[in-house]
């Protein structure tokens, strides 16, 4: 008995059959990996937020040092190389590593890909902001850092990490703004679909938080991406002061006198 073998018309029709399947398929798939990924990143900041939070329990209240250091007392130090490995020992000799159950992977979001571009060759995906024991007073940022927990006022509204996309090979120092001036003066890493970034917050918790203004994320984008372009930015819109105001809200310090 012969086998009829198909027609090049339904072989082509086939084809266009699973070409529609995977056209509305690979969008589905990619949603579900990005979902996979913010929530990795949700979870790596409720760790480093737990340990932050346990560190203060062993040291008298005091907050572990926010920037990054050169020697013991800083959550991570400076890396003493360019490789990835280099950076990674940083991590390790920090002050927080011995709360997240020692493992290094916390502290990179896996949508974070600068692993993989030369130029920047990074690691570390968050930052401790800079009121959090984070900067010096004297070092123009228009705040006193706060040093002690108990001097944080509703730490369930005040956030300690973020995701930011130093174009210098890592996240140098701690994440700064001006409350005074109103100015963004460090840029944030947008990772996540719909315009999303992952904070850490002092009461051990973590969430995702979408930003509104477009101008705002573009100049995210466009300094972490490209360091020549660094500057300073103040809002210039309503969308623009909405995203300020919530992030100048939970922008935990004490106020110049």
């Amino acid at each position: 008995m012969k086998t009829r073998a198909f027609t090049l018309i339904e072989l082509l029709v086939v084809i266009a059959i699973i070409a529609v399947l995977m056209a509305i398929l690979m969008p589905a798939l990619q949603r579900v990996k990005n979902q996979a990924k913010g929530t990795i990143c949700v979870q790596n900041l409720k760790t480093l937020s737990l340990a932050w939070f346990m560190y203060k329990d062993d040291n008298d209240d005091e907050l572990v040092k926010g920037t990054t250091g050169s020697s013991d007392g800083s959550w991570v130090l400076n890396p003493s190389g360019d490789t990835i490995e280099d950076k990674k020992d940083a991590l390790r000799n920090g002050a927080l590593f011995p709360y997240v159950s020692n493992t290094v992977d916390v502290y990179r979001c896996p949508a974070d890909l600068r692993q993989r571009d030369p130029r920047v060759y990074a690691f570390r995906s968050y930052s401790i902001a800079g009121g959090m024991n984070g900067v010096n007073p004297a070092g123009g940022w228009q705040i006193y850092p706060i040093i002690k927990y108990s001097e944080i006022k509703r730490p369930a509204s005040k956030y300690v990490f973020l995701e930011e996309a130093d174009p210098r090979g890592y996240n140098m120092g701690s994440w700064v703004m001006r409350p005074k001036s109103k100015e963004w003066v460090d840029p944030f890493a947008i990772w996540h679909s719909r315009s999303r970034s992952t904070l850490g917050w002092a009461d051990g918790s973590a969430e995702m938080h979408r930003w509104l203004s477009k101008s705002l994320i573009e100049w995210c984008k466009q300094a972490c991406e490209e360091p020549d372009t660094f500057s300073f930015y103040k809002p210039r819109d309503e969308d623009d002061l909405e995203d300020f105001t919530f992030m100048l809200n939970g922008y935990a310090y004490r106020a110049l006198q």
